[in-house]
């Protein structure tokens, strides 16, 4: 699944994510240390997946989206 990255705090390793039709979806700092990133700025296209139903659906894991 691909989304767009929508906030990041550096400090928490923790933001949110907006899939394609706006949904935003939050991920903590295990999915983003999953994804061997070290930084993620708003805007960035990213390849995610996904846990959870409902509510509790959150990113398990993130990386950059290539081309």
């Amino acid at each position: 699944m691909q989304a767009t990255a929508f906030t990041f705090d550096p400090e928490t390793r923790a933001g949110s994510v907006l899939l394609d039709d706006g949904t935003p979806l939050e991920f903590d700092a295990a999915a983003f240390d999953a994804g061997g990133l070290r930084l993620l700025r708003p805007g960035q296209r990213l390849r995610i997946e996904v846990s959870g139903e409902g509510d509790r659906r959150r990113v398990s894991f993130l990386t950059l989206q290539t081309f």
